[in-house]
């Protein structure tokens, strides 16, 4: 099969179970998940014009009912991403040194992440400041301003030097360079007893979902501090942290075998986990308000342990029956595997400038304009792949490609 994008991180058709050799095997549930999850980004990007939080481009009428679904996914979609992506980190340090994976992901996260940056975000930057009134000229008259690496600020303010949704691109790059050391020691012979306990853990029923207790610590330690999810690096050290646990987590969870079957064994486990969480998020939300919540710091931290615990246990529910259900292998597998880095690269780009138009040109309500920017954003996405990346040499370099 070809080589999946770096977002995958390249699942390797090989693992090591935990006392024997095994056969080849290859985990195509989590190639599926990740489509899933990056697909669903298209479409939760797209709703972030029509809810009440603010956006580059915002629609005046707002869908409460969708502002709720996208309030769960927000706590699922990423977290999942980051944790498939250290599962990934693993199957692709079977087959490399820490050099070789090293320079792989500066080729295949730093370069699209650069590249991304003076190319495919500024549009966005620029649509969002024509449709705020902030700029009425050209955009060869707007770019020039991306050279002032002024950084971009919520609303449309500060400069126009920012990498907006490629922030998960950077925190990745970051997270596989700096995690190096973790996994050279725990392949080492006391990272395998750490293995071994969290091993011992996880063999009890529902034991996994201890492990939430990492997210909640971290949430102690540093959440009070960085409040707020910034994806700006620099005052995001919460969000930043929690997102590596969950990059750790995904290594650790998938580098025995033994593990697979038992995270599937107890998929029930995690899944009624994920309906008591969820129950509790839009009941808090529903009978003690979004205010009330916010004035007590014991509500505001029970509220935020309950929403990692959520997503935490969605995270696992999905993993496990993604693997009794999914972990098949379809003749279109390996081209969905190819093309979903772009995908993710090109997708809120597209968005805003389609969104823009609608909103502007048109007299489209919210959910027959969701669904005319979230279709078009996704053809125009698998046009610009299928036509002008996937055939040429050096756009397959700067999107991340062999």
């Amino acid at each position: 099969m070809p080589s999946a994008s770096p977002l995958q991180n390249k699942l390797s058709s090989t693992e090591q179970d935990s006392t024997t050799t095994p056969p080849t095997l290859r985990r195509y549930d989590l190639d599926w998940l990740r489509i899933i999850a990056i697909v669903t980004l298209l479409f939760y990007h797209t709703g972030m014009i029509y809810v009440s939080w603010g956006w580059h481009v915002q629609s005046n009428e707002t869908s409460p009912p969708m502002e709720e679904v996208m309030r769960w996914l927000h706590r699922w979609r990423m977290p999942l991403l980051f944790f498939i992506s250290g599962a990934g980190t693993f199957f692709a340090l079977k087959k490399r040194t820490f050099g070789t994976y090293a320079g792989e992901r500066v080729r295949r996260l730093f370069i699209p992440l650069v590249f991304g940056m003076f190319v495919i975000v500024p549009p966005q930057i620029y649509t969002e400041w024509i449709f705020r009134g902030r700029f009425t000229g050209s955009y060869s008259e707007f770019y020039p301003e991306v050279f002032g690496f002024q950084p971009y600020h919520d609303g449309g303010t500060g400069g126009a030097f920012s990498w907006h949704h490629l922030w998960f691109v950077c925190y990745l790059f970051l997270y596989s360079i700096l995690s190096i050391p973790v996994f050279r020691w725990l392949k080492g012979e006391s990272g395998q007893r750490f293995t071994d306990r969290i091993g011992r853990l996880v063999a009890r029923p529902g034991g996994a979902m201890w492990l939430v207790g990492l997210l909640i610590v971290n949430d102690l330690a540093l959440g009070g501090l960085f409040p707020n999810e910034t994806h700006a690096l620099i005052n995001d050290w919460a969000y930043f942290m929690q997102n590596l646990i969950l990059f750790w987590l995904g290594y650790v969870l998938i580098s025995r075998r033994d593990f697979w079957q038992i995270l599937t064994d107890q998929r029930r486990y995690f899944l009624v986990g994920t309906v008591v969480c969820t129950l509790l998020l839009y009941s808090a939300r529903a009978f003690i308000g979004p205010d009330s919540i916010n004035a007590s710091q014991l509500l505001t931290t029970l509220y935020s342990f309950n929403g990692l615990s959520l997503t935490w246990f969605s995270v696992l529910a999905t993993v496990a029956y993604g693997y009794r259900h999914l972990n098949v292998n379809k003749p279109i597998l390996s081209q969905l595997n190819e093309a979903v880095y772009p995908f993710y690269i090109l997708h809120q780009t597209v968005i805003v400038i389609i969104g823009y138009f609608v909103l502007t040109r048109t007299q489209l309500g919210v959910y027959d304009g969701f669904l005319a920017i979230s279709l078009s954003s996704l053809v125009i996405c698998v046009a610009i792949y299928l036509l002008l990346i996937r055939p040429f040499k050096l756009t397959r370099i700067l999107f991340g490609l062999k």
